[in-house]
Order: C-alpha cells, then sequence, then structure tokens
C-alpha cells in the first residue's frame, strides 16, 4: 500500500479522506461500500474504504470479526455478484481496479475469467472451502484447465508440482487423495497450492493460519512469504493477529465498523500506533517479551452494529480517551482520516501531539 505525499495534500476523496493516488498500483480501491439490504436494515458491512496495492508488497488488514475484512476480499475477488441471486442482495459502489482494470461495473463473466487466473484467494476454511466428494488433485486440475487449454494429464503434472512446491510430502501419490485425508496444514497448504496453480498477479490470503498450531502457522507464514518472492505476486492478508501481520506486511490498513481507522507503514503502525483502537489491539497481543505474569489488556465492550454504527467517531463507546477531545467532538462528528506523520493515517479526534503524549507515556510502557 502506498500513500505518497502528494496524495496526502491532494484533494479529499468521496467521503472526505484523502485517498491513495494509486499512480503504480496494480489493485486500486476507492471509496468502496458493500451493504446488504435486510429485515432490520440496511447492514454497512464496508462504508468508503480507499487503499492501494502494488506489486510485489503485502497489505495486512487487521481488526477484529465483523469490521469488515472478509466482506472487502470478496467484493475484490467478485463474488458478491457473481450470481444473479446474489447481485440482487448486495449494493455495491465505489471503484475496484485490477491493472486499471474495473471490475465492479465489469461483466460477471469478465471477473469470472480474472479470478484464478490473475488474481486467487486462500479461503479462512479449507475443509469447508474444499470439495470432499474430489480429489484435492482434482479440484487443482479443474482449476489449472479453466484457464489452460491443456489435457489432463498436463494438468496433473502441473497439480503434482504445485503440491510439492508448496511442501506437500509424496505429491504423486497425495494427489488422489481426498480433503479429509489431508491434516488441517496440509490441506491449508493445498489451498495455497490451488490458488497459485496459475502464477496470480494477486493474491488474497484470509486468515490462512486459523485453527492451526504455531509450528503450522509459521510454516504456512514463511510458505506464502517464499511463494510471493518466487512469483512477485501482491499480497492481501487479512487477519485479527497482528503477529501474523508483523511477519508478512510491508502496510498496514486497520479496520473498525466498516472503515479504515488507521493506514500506513507496517513499522509505524507498531511502533508509533496513532489509534485508540489500534492501542487496544497491540495490549492484547500476547508477546514472548512479556513477564508471564502481566494479564494482556483487552479492548472492552463488543464491536458495533453495522445497522446501527454508533454517531461520530464508532469507537467512542469503547474508548478510554472520547472525552479528551472538546465539544463531544468523539461522539457527535466521524473523524476522517488525517496524516499523522509523511504516510502514516489516522482517524481520530484527538490533537496528533496528544496522541504522541498518551501513547509515549501510559500505553506503550505498559506494552
Amino acid at each position: 500500500m502506498t500513500d505518497s505525499d502528494d496524495t496526502a495534500s491532494g484533494a479529499p476523496g468521496p467521503t472526505g479522506n484523502p485517498e491513495p493516488s494509486g499512480g503504480s498500483a496494480f489493485l486500486d480501491v476507492r471509496d468502496l461500500k458493500v451493504h446488504f439490504p435486510t429485515d432490520d436494515g440496511l447492514v454497512k458491512s464496508v462504508d468508503g474504504l480507499s487503499f492501494t496495492l502494488e506489486k510485489g508488497k503485502t497489505l495486512g488488514i487487521v481488526g477484529e470479526s465483523g469490521s469488515g475484512k472478509s466482506v472487502t476480499s470478496l467484493a475484490v475477488m467478485g463474488l458478491h455478484r457473481a450470481s444473479r441471486r446474489q447481485r440482487a442482495k448486495v449494493r455495491m459502489s465505489g471503484e475496484i481496479r485490477l491493472d486499471g482494470q474495473e471490475l465492479i461495473g465489469a461483466d460477471p463473466d469478465e471477473v469470472r475469467r480474472l479470478r484464478g487466473r490473475r488474481m486467487a484467494m486462500i479461503f479462512q476454511d479449507p475443509l469447508s472451502a474444499l470439495h470432499p466428494y474430489y480429489t484435492v488433485g482434482k479440484q487443482i486440475v479443474e482449476a489449472y484447465r479453466v484457464h489452460h487449454d491443456v489435457d489432463r494429464k498436463t494438468a496433473r503434472k502441473r497439480a503434482i508440482e504445485m503440491l510439492d512446491r508448496v511442501g506437500i510430502p509424496q505429491p504423486d501419490k497425495r494427489v488422489d487423495d481426498h480433503p479429509h485425508q489431508f491434516s488441517g496444514g496440509m490441506r491449508q497448504r493445498a489451498m495455497i497450492a490451488m490458488a497459485l496453480v496459475n502464477n496470480p498477479e494477486l493474491l488474497i490470503a484470509d486468515e490462512p493460519t486459523t485453527a492451526l498450531d504455531v509450528t503450522v502457522q509459521a510454516q504456512i507464514l514463511d510458505l506464502i512469504r517464499d511463494l510471493q518472492k518466487e512469483f512477485g505476486s501482491a499480497v492481501i492478508v487479512i487477519t485479527h493477529d497482528l503477529g501474523v501481520v508483523a511477519e508478512l506486511a510491508d502496510d498496514l490498513l486497520v479496520m473498525y465498523g466498516g472503515r479504515c481507522i488507521e493506514r500506513g507503514p507496517a513499522d509505524k503502525i507498531f511502533s508509533a500506533p496513532q489509534h485508540p483502537y489500534t492501542w487496544g489491539l497491540l495490549g492484547s497481543m500476547p508477546r514472548i517479551d512479556r513477564d508471564h505474569t502481566d494479564r494482556l489488556i483487552p479492548v472492552k465492550g463488543s464491536p458495533p452494529s453495522l445497522i446501527n454504527v454508533p454517531s461520530g467517531c464508532a469507537f467512542n463507546p469503547r474508548c478510554p480517551y472520547a472525552d479528551v477531545p472538546k465539544d463531544d467532538l468523539t461522539r457527535t462528528v466521524r473523524p476522517e482520516l488525517t496524516e499523522a506523520t509523511t504516510g502514516h493515517f489516522s482517524a481520530c479526534h484527538m490533537a496528533p501531539a496528544e496522541r504522541k503524549r498518551i501513547w509515549t507515556e501510559e500505553i506503550a510502557p505498559k506494552l
């Protein structure tokens, strides 16, 4: 993700937020809104999200469950509008450009041709994403033949090659196994093989290490990093675990209540975060250099309803610093993204100097 200096000083986007310039970006998302009409009201799952991503770079999107992370990834993949029935259940607006090609208004068949070939996704639960009836090899073969005019023998050879590349032992035999015959880590590796079989230029990994033990998590993260170097892909890693993105991401985007509340280079967000919600996420992350007698610091309360999002800053009911800005701004006026330091943006009413003081004197010493 890039936020150049001229972007920060440029004209605001449709939401009033400074938008990434996207001049050299492979993926350019601008003012994305994904709303779902329900009997209870309009669910604003994503409400004005903008970011860019270049080839060879990794963007981490973090936030609690219900913040809009996975909905964003499905929007990029075109899966909210894959069928006529799905299109009737969603309202989408804004822009999603993949190498300059607009996706939101594109024909679904055209997006389908891009999906798997130029962009691919590693889903959160491989056991659900893989079909239980077909062997792993057949599913990888199908994914390859959809985009390449080759015979089954050639496609099978490619499937075995990819299973070997992602570290599955005896790939020539395991290619004929069904998903239930794989362990959790092996299934995730098979999903990665399927996603990368066509050498996509954009890879989205949605919670790629969920439900895996720590050793397997590290192996999967190393694998994604190595494959990105090999294929030069742009990668989006979606997670609620800051430890995962600390390993992989060049840039971070923190989501809350369907909106971006902080974005910038990963090293800046980890060393000098600007938003109280990000402080809370860092405080709730286990660290090996912390005294084991210390309790983690939770973010109090629950994520907001996306039907009735709190007025002002959506985080204000849970924010311990909601009363710091004067005139009740936190509860009445929604903050827009502003640049705190070069390329580092935050949506908070507190003055940058006050945020720096609180972080330095009150938050950082506890972490």
